[in-house]
C-alpha cells in the first residue's frame, strides 16, 4: 500500500483495482516510493547542447519515447545552473514528453499548443519547428501565461506567440488555420498525486466527470482551428477513463471527419475500449502507468482531420521602432532578423509569420527584441538567449557565473552591448565601458 503520507481516495482505489486487476498492487506500490529520477529535455535549438550537458553530467539514460529526453537528478544541473538559465535544458516529467513525440511536427508548420503553461510541450514543439513556421502557445490563466512566456524566452524561441485567451475566443479568430494542435487538457491530475498532493484533496468521481466534459468543450474549439489534413494530439495526466478513452469515443462519434491514428510507441501501454464500456479498438491510444515504465502517468491520443478548409490570418505591422533596432543590429550583431515589427509601449517585438493578433490578448506577441527609450535601443534578455555566440559582434566569456547572476560587474575591455557567455552559450547582456561590463542580467532572475 502507499506510504502513510499519501492517503488516496477510496473511490480512486476501487476504480483502479477494477481497471488493472492483477497489476493493481504493483501500481499502488509506486505511490509509496519517491521517484529516483528527474526528467530533463536537452534543447535541440542550442548548438551542440547535448555534448555540453553530457560533459557536465556524464552520459545520461534516454527516455525511451523522447529523443532529447533524459533521466537525471538535480545534483548535476539545477535551476541555478548556467545551462538552465541559458535555455539548454528544460525539466519535464518524462511521461509528459510522449505527447509531442506522438505528433509529427515538420519545419514550416503552424502549431498551436492550446493549454500550454508552464511550457514543456510548447518548447518541445518549438524544437521540432527549428525556428521555422509558427508556434502559438496559449494559456487562459494570466499568471500562468506569464510563466509560459518566460519559459518560451528562456529556451531561445524566436517564432512563438503567447496568447492569454479562452479556447472559444481563439477559435472565433483562427478557424481552419493550424497544421498541428496540442491539447494537453486540464484534468483531475491522478498521475500527479505523488508530486502534487493537493490534487488528492480536489479529487472526486464527480470531478473526473466534470473534467471530461470540460475537455470535450476544449476539443470542440480545437477542431474548429485545425485545418483540413491537420493533426491534433490530445493528452491528460490522469488515469480516469471518463477523461481518456471516453473522450476519444465522444470525438469519434461526433466528428465523422476525424479519425484516430495509432501512436507508434511500443514501449508503453495501450488504451482499452473496454474501460470506456465500448467494443471499439482504442489500442492506438497510449497510456503510461508508473509501475510499468519510469513515468508518473499519462494518456495520449492522436487524431487526423480527413477533410476541411485551410485559411490564413496574416497581417503586416509597421512601426518606427524598426529603424532604431536596425541601427543597433549593425553595431552589436552579426545577424539580420527578418519579420514584422510591432511596438507595445516601449517594447519592440518581432512577430513571426506576420500573424494577425488584433483583439487577442498577447503577453508575448513574438520575439521580444528590447525597449525604445528616448530614441535609443536597449536589447532584451530574450534577444540574447535567442541568438548564438557567433551572432554577436562582441562577447565576454566567463568561467564562473555566480557573480554575474548576482548582478555584479565584470572586468572586460569590450565597449558597448556585449553578450556574456558561459562555455560559449549566451546567458545575458553586459554593456562595456572603461574596462568593465555593467551587468544587465534581469533583476527578477538574479540569484
Amino acid at each position: 500500500m502507499p506510504d502513510d503520507k499519501i492517503k488516496l481516495p477510496p473511490d480512486f482505489l476501487e476504480r483502479m483495482q477494477k481497471m488493472l486487476g492483477e497489476e493493481y498492487e504493483s501500481f499502488i506500490e509506486t505511490f509509496g516510493k519517491e521517484s529516483p529520477y528527474v526528467g530533463m529535455r536537452i534543447n535541440a535549438l542550442k548548438s551542440n547542447a547535448k555534448e555540453a550537458v553530457f560533459k557536465e553530467t556524464g552520459e545520461l539514460r534516454q527516455v525511451p519515447w523522447c529523443k532529447n529526453g533524459y533521466y537525471t537528478d538535480k545534483k548535476n544541473i539545477s535551476g541555478k545552473h548556467p545551462y538552465h538559465a541559458g535555455g539548454l535544458v528544460y525539466f519535464q516529467e518524462p511521461s509528459a514528453m510522449l505527447t509531442v513525440e506522438s505528433i509529427c511536427i515538420n519545419e514550416g508548420d503552424y502549431v498551436l499548443d492550446l493549454c500550454a503553461a508552464p511550457g514543456g510541450k510548447a518548447t518541445q514543439a518549438a524544437e521540432k519547428l527549428k525556428g521555422t513556421g509558427l508556434l502559438v502557445a496559449n494559456e487562459i490563466i494570466p499568471k500562468r501565461a506569464q510563466i509560459l512566456a518566460e519559459n518560451i524566452q528562456r529556451m531561445g524561441i524566436k517564432n512563438a506567440v503567447v496568447t492569454n485567451e479562452s479556447p472559444e475566443k481563439l477559435s472565433s479568430k483562427y478557424r481552419n488555420f493550424f497544421d498541428k494542435i496540442i491539447v494537453d487538457a486540464p484534468c483531475s491530475g491522478e498521475g500527479m498525486f505523488k508530486k502534487e498532493p493537493q490534487a488528492i484533496g480536489e479529487w472526486s468521481i464527480e470531478h473526473t466527470v466534470s473534467c471530461g466534459q470540460r475537455q470535450k468543450n476544449i476539443l470542440q474549439s480545437a477542431f474548429e482551428m485545425l485545418k483540413g489534413d491537420g493533426y491534433l494530439v490530445y493528452s491528460t495526466c490522469t488515469f480516469a477513463p471518463c477523461e481518456n478513452e471516453e473522450v476519444v469515443l465522444w470525438v469519434l462519434e461526433n466528428y465523422p471527419e476525424i479519425e484516430l491514428v495509432p501512436i507508434a510507441a511500443d514501449c508503453v501501454d495501450c488504451g482499452r475500449g473496454e474501460w470506456a464500456d465500448s467494443d471499439i479498438d482504442l489500442s492506438g491510444t497510449k497510456r503510461i502507468f508508473p509501475h510499468n515504465v519510469e513515468g508518473e502517468g499519462h494518456f495520449t491520443a492522436l487524431f487526423h482531420k480527413k477533410t476541411g478548409d485551410s485559411e490564413s490570418y496574416k497581417k503586416s505591422y509597421k512601426c518606427d521602432g524598426e529603424k532604431v533596432f536596425r541601427e543597433f543590429e549593425k553595431t552589436a550583431l552579426n545577424t539580420h532578423l527578418g519579420g514584422s515589427f510591432i511596438l507595445f509601449g516601449e517594447r519592440l517585438y518581432l512577430i513571426p509569420e506576420s500573424l494577425d493578433i488584433d483583439k487577442i490578448k498577447t503577453p508575448l506577441p513574438g520575439l521580444y527584441l528590447g525597449d525604445l527609450k528616448k530614441g535609443r535601443f536597449e536589447p532584451s534578455h530574450a534577444l540574447c538567449l535567442a541568438l548564438e555566440k557567433d551572432d554577436f559582434k562582441r562577447i565576454c566569456e566567463i568561467e564562473s557565473c555566480e557573480g554575474f547572476f548576482r548582478g555584479e560587474t565584470i572586468p572586460c575591455n569590450e565597449k558597448g552591448w556585449t553578450a556574456v557567455t558561459y562555455c560559449g552559450y549566451p546567458i545575458g547582456w553586459g554593456k562595456g565601458s572603461e574596462g568593465v561590463l555593467k551587468n544587465h542580467f534581469p533583476k527578477y532572475l538574479r540569484f
